[in-house]
This record gives structure tokens, C-alpha cells and sequence, in this order.
């Protein structure tokens, strides 16, 4: 009777430890979900810095709750489902409305067109990476992620912000830049995933003195060098469909000789 009441505690105990594992990585998702939200009252409060910089907390707590999830073999159609809406939340309303309140609000229906534009773009962008998950190439991703556009938009508030200028001075730019992001998430350009890159193999030298860089730069120039580094994978989009589009076209052309 003894050992039969012992073994009912340790499933009991087993089944507690492993319903806080499974809820461990939908913490992180909540998490992620509070600071796109907080992004939003901060940006209906006049405080744009803390706003971008609440977006870009989202960003690493959105990269976190998938690994935790791997990890601890806690995934579940739960946890994608969770995981889809909050990112909607922090990389599609947040950053539209913080650009909108920001400065977009003064260029009256233009604004919030570029607003609803990168809102609709989040939107169609998470729902394709939903239904195409099973067989996307895991080297790529079709259209800009919905992280990095959000990246690119409250990074542009943040250097601002934090270099001094004047918005209004800016306000098309950031027009510009909603737009660009809100597109470039609904094209079939390439950007390179990472997810490839293993890191239990040894990398050049030269590998690690350019993480040393970054980080080093990252340190001096927070703003600057995320916004920075962001352009730049957007752009690497367009430059890496290019050249897979101009390599196809050679290999076609060789084979037609």
C-alpha cells in the first residue's frame, strides 16, 4: 500500500515538472507578447525610445521560446499557434502604431495607408510561413521575416532618437522605410535563415574576429549599429534572389548549348 501511494507522488511529481516545462516556453512567448504591447502604451505616452527598445526586447524573446521549446521537446500546436499571434502583435501592430504616433500621423491618409500597409504585411507574411513550414527550404526565408522588419522600423525611431534629429525633418523617410519593410515581407525574395549554421563545428578565425567586431561596435552604438546591421539584411534579399535568379539563368543557358 506504501509503495503503491509512493509511485501515485513520483507520477504526480513527474506530471508537475512536465506541465512547467511545457509552460516554460509559452513564458517566454507571453513575455514577448507584453513587450510589443508595452511598445504600444509607451508609444501613446511620447516615449519612442523606450518603445523601439521594448520592440527589440520582443525580438530576443521571440528568438528564445522556439529554442526552449527544442530544447525541451515542448513543442506543440499550442505553442506555434500562441507563438504566431504574439509575434503579429509585437512585429506587425506594434511597429506600425509606434511609426504612425512617431511621426506618420502628420501626413494624414498617407500615413496611415504605410501604417496598414506594413500591418497587412506582418499579417499575410506570418499566415504564408504558417502554411508553408513543412516544406520551405530551411536555408531561406520567403520574404522578409516579420522580426527584422519590425527591426528596421523601430531601429529608424531609435537612432533617431537617440542621435537628436528632428522627426519631422525625417518624416518621409520613414514613410520610405514603413513601406519598404511592409512590402519586402510579401515578396518571394530569399534571406538567408541561419539556421544552417552549426556551432559545435569549428569556423575561420576570421569568423570570430567579426563577432568580436560587432559586438564591440554593438557596445559603443547600440542603435546604430542594430538599425545598421538590419539595412543590411534587407537588402541581402534582394541580392541574394539576384544572384540565384542570374546563377538559374547561366545553368539554363549552359544547358540549352
Amino acid at each position: 500500500m506504501d509503495d503503491d501511494l509512493q509511485n501515485e507522488r513520483r507520477l504526480q511529481k513527474i506530471r508537475v515538472r512536465r506541465r512547467g516545462i511545457y509552460l516554460l516556453p509559452n513564458m517566454f512567448t507571453t513575455a514577448a507578447l507584453f513587450a510589443g504591447f508595452f511598445a504600444i502604451v509607451q508609444a501613446m505616452n511620447v516615449n519612442f525610445d523606450q518603445a523601439a527598445i521594448a520592440i527589440f526586447v520582443a525580438m530576443v524573446l521571440d528568438g528564445l521560446d522556439g529554442r526552449v521549446a527544442r530544447m525541451t521537446r515542448t513543442q506543440s500546436a499550442f505553442g506555434a499557434e500562441f507563438d504566431s499571434l504574439a509575434d503579429m502583435v509585437s512585429f506587425g501592430a506594434a511597429p506600425a502604431l509606434v511609426m504612425y504616433e512617431w511621426v506618420l500621423r502628420d501626413l494624414g491618409k498617407l500615413g496611415w495607408i504605410a501604417a496598414f500597409v506594413y500591418v497587412a504585411g506582418a499579417a499575410l507574411r506570418l499566415a504564408r510561413f504558417n502554411t508553408l513550414l513543412e516544406v520551405a527550404d530551411k536555408r531561406y526565408f520567403m520574404g522578409l521575416p516579420s522580426p527584422s522588419a519590425a527591426a528596421l522600423v523601430a531601429g529608424l525611431v531609435w537612432v533617431v532618437d537617440d542621435l537628436g534629429y528632428d522627426p519631422d525633418a525625417l518624416r518621409w523617410l520613414a514613410w520610405a522605410v514603413t513601406l519598404f519593410a511592409g512590402l519586402t515581407m510579401v515578396t518571394n525574395l530569399k534571406f538567408y535563415s541561419f539556421k544552417t549554421i552549426n556551432l559545435k563545428k569549428s569556423v575561420p578565425f576570421v569568423a570570430i574576429f567579426l563577432v568580436v567586431l560587432f559586438l564591440a561596435l554593438l557596445s559603443y552604438q547600440p542603435p546604430l549599429v542594430l538599425f545598421a546591421a538590419f539595412v543590411v539584411y534587407a537588402i541581402s534579399g534582394y541580392v541574394v534572389s539576384a544572384w540565384l535568379l542570374f546563377r538559374a539563368r547561366r545553368v539554363r543557358a549552359a544547358g540549352m548549348r
